[in-house]
Order: C-alpha cells, then structure tokens, then sequence
C-alpha cells in the first residue's frame, strides 16, 4: 500500500481559553483536515524559570505543502512569545483516512 507522502501532523500547545479558536481557524480555512484537542499538563523552564502549566495540544492532520501556512496561521494568532509549533511526517497509516486528509486541505 502506497500512502500520501506528504501528510503530516502539526502539533503546538495553547492556553485552554484559546485553543478551540485556534483549532476552528485551522479548519475554517483549510489549513488542516482534523484538529484534536487534548488537555495536558505541561512541564517546562522558560526565561531561567521553571513552569507547570495546564495547557491543550492541538494535534492538526494536513499535507507537508499546508505546513508552512499552518505554522503561520497558529504564529499569528498564538498568545505565547514563542510557540511550539512542531511537524512530524506520517509514516503508516488507514489510506481511505489519509486520502480524505489530502483532499480536505486542497
């Protein structure tokens, strides 16, 4: 089985009270087919300083060619100074799923 070499998956995390906004933008303007949010606790040192933060992961499914323009539109409207924003390719999965990912993000 052949599958789409150019899906992928965006992930980035948002504070709770912008990630569905976030998420609606990725979709509305069909950056990425699907957008997941999951509530996670995230640990981290930022500026010298150490965090423990709630916060959502969104996990966006799109095409390597979106990428640059997902990682825009979340830039652009993400609250934090410096974003995660991270892209991983797909390397198996269900095809009927992945084709739908293709077409959705065209």
């Amino acid at each position: 089985m052949r599958l789409p070499d150019e899906t992928i998956v965006v992930f980035s995390t948002a504070p709770p009270d912008t990630s569905e906004s976030l998420a609606k933008m990725l979709i509305d303007q069909r950056f990425a087919a699907c957008v997941n949010v999951v509530p996670v606790r995230s640990y981290y040192r930022w500026k010298g300083k150490s965090f423990d933060e709630q916060e959502h992961l969104l996990i966006a499914k799109t095409t390597r060619e979106k990428a640059g323009e997902v990682i825009a539109a979340i830039k652009s409207q993400h609250t934090y100074e410096t974003p995660e924003i991270i892209a991983l390719p797909i390397i198996d999965g269900y095809l009927p799923y992945l084709e739908w990912v293709r077409r959705e993000t065209q």
